[in-house]
């Protein structure tokens, strides 16, 4: 047992202050789905940008971070930094779109874009397999993760901890259904700046440490390839050490051309889905859509990750002794060694904080799907109530129920699953090749409810073929994937019937995205299509600059923060003038 009264002390304050949130909205929530699941569209751009990064902060990022830093230094976090251009290509072509289709759900949106019974079949099927499938495995992943922080603090058994698991989800179920997306959102913010303080306190703590001495001592004892930003690009396998640090040519186009685009992945849904898609949709408008979206992007890969990546560096040199499948470990490891009695517990409630808001969100998005777009569309409509009042109070106490059904069928998950890496594996490549179609579905009138049902399905099918027929791994079996899955959507996209022509009518006169639609529908108003793109890339340019520059100051390599800075300074006057365009 390695906590004080004092740390204990700041845990409890911690959960009575979520409870009071929770509490303090119960009222709001209970109004209808609309503010029980987007917090009545009123949110400013501050609130929904802050529930996204928060979000996106589980309790498994920095052990992740961790682990990934350990395999390939500071460059292997390009595993999940690449992500960041599709995130400003949602920020800016699909944020403002998402809150002008005026939807309850993503799900709801399938029978606004498509039409006939395939929409009705893949509304209902993305319901079940997006709310349950997906999520509790989400789930059980951020499980995993306090399971293994809670084994480096208190000496339990297995089946004790996963007993405190059970309450903490048990406690996150019961705070996000009682003050419902509001609530949940004012948490995240309270939140964010919680997991973030303790992120820098832990930082500056080990870094200032003896056994490591500053950031120029922790440069001087790790090799030089630990600190590159860019991985070392190399034709061939090869195997990752202390000293060889690299990926492979086909890795980097997976990686950094082709991710981006062609895989779904949580959280980085291109075209925007899931949470991020239900806080562009409870923003007040479509621009503090947009500037929520663009907060989230730039304090997701910019702001936050050094803390992180600095106690990664460190815990190996603090901990060499760690086996390479428990080098995430370090970083909890560090926590327990050099934080003093008080912040001790302010770096756990960081890290509760953390599993909080992305359990708390998780439950709050996978119930709106089972509610609004599978007990409200197909089992008890508005309609079979005596009004519309009856109706809102059943669905929100069906929403409360299902957020604890959802609990338990994430617990028995967690028991089930192994590895973190693993479920994320899965899920890539799963996913391989439905991402276009994502994007697409906004912009190209070819593409119909059976495009979607294909490129879900297909990756299921060739992975398959690729891992266990052909034993092709990863990249090759991801380009495999991708390729076949995406010429299966468009061959069904071709051999299929375009949507009616008044369902199809109806979502441009609402959303008018632009495109490649005939004629006859008049979508010929895209003069905002050039600032929209020079936003993307100066977007991209400044954020990935400005990660750069913080790093290159931290380890003191002035020459090249001058560099980094010029290049952000350009990337973010472009950047400023180009959204004051798109707004004008």
């Amino acid at each position: 047992m390695y906590l004080s009264i004092l740390d204990y002390s700041i845990i409890i304050l911690y959960l009575i202050l979520v409870v009071s949130i929770a509490y303090y909205y119960k009222k709001f929530a209970s109004k209808d789905l609309e503010t029980f699941f987007l917090g009545g569209k009123n949110l400013p751009w501050y609130l929904a940008g802050l529930s996204m990064v928060a979000t996106t902060f589980a309790a498994d990022t920095p052990l992740a971070v961790t682990e990934l830093v350990a395999e390939s230094g500071v460059s292997g976090n390009w595993l999940w930094w690449n992500m960041l251009v599709g995130g400003m290509l949602t920020t800016f072509f699909f944020a403002d779109l998402w809150r002008r289709s005026g939807v309850l759900t993503e799900l709801e949106f399938v029978e606004f874009r498509y039409s006939g019974k395939a929409a009705a079949f893949l509304r209902g099927f993305k319901a079940i397999y997006l709310g349950v499938f997906i999520n509790t495995l989400v789930i059980a992943w951020v499980n995993l993760a306090l399971v293994s922080i809670l084994s480096v603090f208190f000496d339990l058994t297995y089946t004790q901890i996963l007993g405190i698991v059970a309450v903490s989800m048990i406690f996150a179920a019961l705070t996000a259904s009682m003050g419902g997306l509001k609530s949940v959102v004012v948490t995240d913010a309270i939140q964010f700046f919680i997991a973030l303080a303790g992120a820098i306190l832990l930082a500056v703590f080990v870094l200032n440490s003896e056994k490591i001495g500053g950031a120029k001592g922790l440069v001087e004892k790790l090799p030089a390839s630990a600190f590159k930003f860019f991985p070392d690009i190399q034709f061939g396998d090869i195997k990752s050490s202390a000293q060889t640090l690299g990926i492979t040519l086909g890795s980097f186009f997976a990686y950094g051309l082709i991710q981006w685009w062609a895989s779904w992945y949580p959280g980085a849904e291109p075209g925007g889905g899931g949470y991020v898609a239900q806080r562009m949709m409870s923003a007040k408008d479509e621009k503090n859509s947009v500037f929520a979206t663009l907060f989230f992007q730039i304090a997701h890969y910019a702001i936050r990750p050094w803390p992180w990546i600095l106690v990664a560096l460190a815990s190996l040199v603090l901990y060499p002794e760690l086996a390479v499948a428990d080098k995430k470990l370090g970083y909890i490891m560090a926590i327990r060694d050099f934080m003093p009695s008080g912040l001790k517990g302010l770096l756990l409630v960081s890290l509760f904080a953390a599993y909080m808001s992305t359990i708390s969100t998780q439950l709050n998005w996978g119930a709106s799907f089972i509610v609004n777009d599978l007990y409200k569309r197909f089992l008890k409509p508005e309609s079979t109530f005596k009004n519309k009042e009856e109706a809102q109070k059943k669905y929100i106490a069906i929403s409360r129920i299902t957020t604890l059904v959802i609990v338990l069928i994430g617990l028995i998950v967690t028991t089930k699953i192994e590895t973190i890496s693993g479920v994320w594996k899965f899920l890539l490549e799963t996913g391989a090749g439905l991402g276009l179609v994502l994007i697409l579905r906004w912009f190209w009138h070819r593409i119909n409810a059976w495009s979607e049902i294909t490129a879900i399905i297909s990756p299921f099918f060739f992975y398959t073929i690729a891992k266990y027929g052909l034993n092709m791994e990863f990249p090759d079996g991801y380009f495999f994937t991708v390729g076949l899955t995406t010429l299966s959507w468009i061959i069904v996209s071709l051999l299929t019937k375009p949507d009616e022509e008044q369902t199809t009518k109806i979502f441009l006169e609402r959303v008018n995205p632009g495109g490649f639609w005939p004629a006859k529908y008049n979508q010929s108003n895209q003069s905002k299509f050039t600032f929209k793109l020079l936003a993307w890339f100066s977007g991209i340019i400044f954020t990935y600059s400005s990660l750069f520059l913080t790093g290159k100051i931290i380890f003191g390599f002035w020459n090249e923060a001058l560099i980094w800075l010029s290049v952000a300074l350009i990337g973010l006057i472009i950047l400023v003038y180009s959204v004051k365009r798109i707004f004008d």
